[in-house]
């Protein structure tokens, strides 16, 4: 694993706060785009909590849910959410700034957890990454995906997940007030 790696792995969440920060005091909000970029926010929460309620972090390596489909879930929903405000901030600065933010920090982490998943299940992972895309969803599960377990509302919050759904909504929210009394 790279240092690099690591520190973005560390990073990434305590720069959320400075994003959303940055977001918030930049953004020229509309009542169109802010609309618009709400959905892109609650798919991607929807397809994070999903995520969260199946995996299972001391387990090798987690096939049930999402994660049957595609090999990041809990990145594709951040790619939905942060999709959302670059749309919701109504300025281009930020969206660039969104899509660096990523691309520098969550590029190198999916690359270092797929290490540590190929390290700690070799040949389970080989086959699994063989049949489950990165990013991109296969449109049917994975014959190596456990279709019998169901999402479990303890895991999602074992995992924290819903400190994703309120720090959006107070972003969006603030958002909103920014629009009607900015």
């Amino acid at each position: 694993m790279s240092s690099y790696a690591d520190w973005a792995a560390g990073a990434r969440v305590p720069l959320h706060f400075l994003l959303a920060a940055l977001v918030l005091v930049f953004a020229q909000p509309t009542p169109r785009l802010l609309s618009a970029g709400v959905p892109l926010v609650l798919v991607g929460l929807a397809v994070r909590a999903w995520a969260a309620g199946h995996l299972r972090r001391e387990s090798a390596l987690t096939v049930s849910g999402p994660y049957a489909y595609l090999r990041h879930p809990l990145y594709v929903g951040t790619s939905f959410i942060l999709a959302g405000f670059a749309l919701a901030a109504a300025r281009a600065e930020l969206a660039l700034l969104i899509v660096v933010y990523f691309l520098l920090f969550f590029v190198p982490v999916m690359q270092r957890e797929e290490q540590e998943r190929r390290a700690r299940a070799p040949e389970l992972y080989a086959r699994y990454a063989a049949q489950v895309p990165a990013f991109w969803p296969r449109l049917t599960p994975a014959a190596s995906g456990d279709t019998r377990a169901r999402f479990d509302a303890a895991l999602y919050r074992q995992n924290r997940e819903w400190r994703a759904a309120v720090g959006c909504a107070v972003l969006l929210g603030l958002l909103a007030a920014k629009l009607l009394w900015g």
